[in-house]
């Protein structure tokens, strides 16, 4: 068989195919052309072959920006990628939008922004960062280094967005704890008749579980169906996880058991968090075996649902047995939260000294989530000294944690230690710390309604104002009696009762019951920015009552289920 008779090699090799084979076929022929054998450094890259990809980059006599962009892929997670950029605008060539996403990927890695910026202004004068490729990897350079104005400041510059551009300002702007912009970008995508993706459905929904607002949530749910993107599991996990965080577990385990068979760990994970989120340990443990006994294996975040259960039951033994077998029965270190677990199951359940201890003797550095959690359980267990020392740890981390400050002067006040609430006053007063105000929100006919404590500015203020104090009335008849902390020694009684009656979560909950916020039988749902006070949290186990409705209130702690005159959380939070 002569020469000529030889078949050509196809211009691209099988996808599972070695490329050094398809590389071999090249060499052979008399005439390799410059296309190939960008291909060929591509496919090397995808091989994990850099070495062969750049021997062969350099054997290129003239290559341009397809070769270069081609050799800056293949190292996008090096710094490589920016000493082959350097190199190419030296060479000279000038870069495209492909060789811009590479670069954005290798910068945002990077601790500095400097060099990202830099390609910006260069994109920006090069006439390319208003592209959609090099957009939409611009704006997930932004967002993955906590920039999310800028990110959407990118999407609005860009003339023709696709479904890329804004799956990526959705995800980021929601990653960024920017919730409602997320829901907006997800709006504008829709009102551009942009094609969705699981990349933007998911992230709406996360911003939806981040401020558990339902009626969103189910909004774009009947939209995943409709697009059929509900059979996704990505999309299906994250609706998992938003009911979950909107309080409706039911609804999340009825989305888990329409996806069983093909939910992930992941899947399985926000589930178990669900759960644990209400304190429910015997549902979490319960889907753990489950998850196993389908052949799939528990990670870190499988043990912080179930080590989060526990602690919000208050189960110091449980707490304790989990964390030693997650890292002796299934391989996996704990990680700060896991021990942050077991030091708030201790505090829940009084073992103040051994959580303080378990605190100091852990293998990593107490942040300020484990001081807050010990000062919250010192406050309800009423030991002052332990309070102020836990306030004075939490302060050395954050001087400006307005809560750290508000509960320990609460602490000493009850204790009658005026001249220790005194100083803890004067100290936030020198550092100008002022309490953040709060807010309480709710969701009626796929509206929010923002209350702030002492509200009149609502269009129903009339009416919930009336309902309110129809409602204490009637919750004082059962034997409430508000909770009066150490503002009583400065203000009377009756002013001190006045403005306990018209905190923003007692508001929110007249105007659900007056508009109807939902129907018979389901409960009425609060989100709120701060921690419950305890008088609300007390006015709230009597508010159930009265109403004979279930009542839920996601604060910045937990999640709060009142039923029949009493708390999921057993009055620990």
């Amino acid at each position: 068989m002569n020469q000529n008779s030889i078949p050509p090699p196809p211009s691209q090799p099988p996808s599972n195919s070695d490329p050094r084979i398809f590389h071999a076929r090249f060499i052979t022929t008399a005439n390799v052309d410059r296309s190939v054998l960008n291909n060929l450094i591509t496919l090397y890259s995808k091989s994990n072959l850099l070495s062969y990809s750049l021997r062969l980059f350099h054997q290129i006599p003239s290559p341009n920006v397809v070769s270069w962009t081609a050799v800056i892929s293949a190292h996008t997670n090096t710094l490589f990628a920016l000493q082959h950029f350097v190199s190419m605008l030296r060479h000279p060539t000038l870069p495209n939008q492909r060789t811009f996403a590479s670069l954005f990927k290798t910068c945002a890695s990077l601790p500095s922004l400097s060099f990202g910026l830099a390609l910006h202004s260069l994109s920006v004068k090069l006439g390319v960062s208003a592209q959609p490729f090099s957009g939409s990897a611009l704006i997930n350079f932004y967002c993955k280094c906590r920039l999310p104005v800028d990110a959407r400041k990118v999407l609005d510059e860009i003339p023709q967005k696709d479904e890329v551009c804004y799956g990526a300002v959705v995800v980021g702007l929601a990653q960024n704890s920017k919730p409602i912009d997320a829901l907006s970008a997800f709006a504008d995508m829709k009102c551009s008749d942009v094609r969705s993706t699981m990349y933007s459905v998911s992230g709406a929904l996360r911003a939806t579980g981040e401020l558990a607002v339902l009626e969103q949530c189910r909004i774009i749910h009947a939209y995943a169906v409709v697009t059929g993107l509900d059979w996704n599991v990505i999309v299906a996990s994250a609706l998992v996880d938003a009911y979950g965080k909107a309080g409706l577990v039911s609804d999340a385990r009825q989305v888990f058991d329409e996806n069983f068979l093909s939910m992930n760990v992941v899947g399985w994970n926000v589930l178990m968090a669900a759960y644990a989120q209400q304190g429910d340990w015997n549902s979490t443990l319960e889907i753990f075996n489950a998850m196993e006994a389908q052949g799939l294996a528990p990670d870190e975040y499988s043990f912080l649902a179930i080590l989060t259960s526990f602690c919000n039951a208050g189960l110091v033994s449980e707490t304790h047995r989990w964390l030693n077998r997650m890292k002796e029965d299934y391989g996996l270190e704990p990680a700060l939260e896991h021990h942050t677990c077991l030091v708030g199951a201790m505090g829940r359940a009084g073992q103040l000294e051994e959580a303080e201890k378990a605190a100091l003797t852990m293998p990593f550095v107490p942040d300020a989530a484990v001081w807050r959690s010990l000062l919250a359980s010192s406050a309800y267990h009423k030991a002052p000294d332990l309070a102020r020392s836990m306030a004075k740890r939490l302060l050395e981390i954050d001087p400006h944690d307005d809560s750290a400050y508000v509960i320990a002067a609460n602490v000493l006040s009850n204790a009658g230690k005026w001249d220790e609430v005194a100083e803890v006053r004067k100290m936030m007063k020198d550092r100008r710390v002022t309490k953040e105000g709060g807010r309480s929100w709710i969701e009626v006919r796929g509206k929010v309604h923002v209350f702030f404590a002492g509200d009149r500015r609502h269009e129903r203020r009339v009416e919930i104002r009336a309902k309110l104090v129809e409602l204490m009335k009637e919750i004082e008849k059962l034997g409430y009696v508000p909770f009066c902390d150490e503002m009583l020694h400065e203000v009377g009684e009756r002013e001190k009762k006045e403005s306990l009656r018209y905190h923003s979560e007692k508001l929110a909950l007249a105007f659900a019951v007056v508009s109807g916020a939902a129907p018979p039988g389901k409960p009425l749902r609060i989100v709120k920015n701060l921690r419950i006070c305890r008088d609300c949290h007390e006015a709230f186990k009597y508010f159930c009552r009265v109403l004979e409705r279930e009542i839920i209130v996601r604060d910045l702690n937990r999640y709060h289920r009142f039923v029949n005159g009493s708390c999921t959380c057993g009055d620990i939070w």
